[in-house]
């Protein structure tokens, strides 16, 4: 939330009383966000070549239902546990997939 300014020399809220300009959006405000080319790319990827090893073990935690175990291994290997928790998701939601297509 953004204060407006009193018009007085002194005070929280000091300085000129201005309105404020709408500035167009800049490109760099969209990093991050993944375009549907490589979306498309890192799936054909994880078709192909399948999981890596450490995944492996992890969907084979998770099926025995090691939640925990998963999170902790995945920690080491990621360096996050934000990226911990976001991989373990995803490995849960494939498990969830493929359980549904048998």
């Amino acid at each position: 939330m953004v204060v407006q300014p009193t018009g007085l020399a002194r005070g929280r809220n000091k300085g000129h009383k201005v309105t404020r300009r709408e500035l167009p959006a800049k490109p760099v405000d969209r990093k991050g966000h993944g375009g549907k080319r490589a979306k498309f790319v890192r799936s054909v990827v994880r078709e192909v070549m399948g999981f890596t090893p450490y995944e492996k073990r992890c969907l084979e935690l998770l099926k025995v239902g090691k939640e925990k175990r998963v999170l902790r291994v995945l920690r080491k290997r990621l360096g996050s546990i934000d990226r911990a928790k976001r991989k373990r998701d995803d490995l849960q939601e494939t498990l969830r997939v493929s359980r549904l297509q048998k």
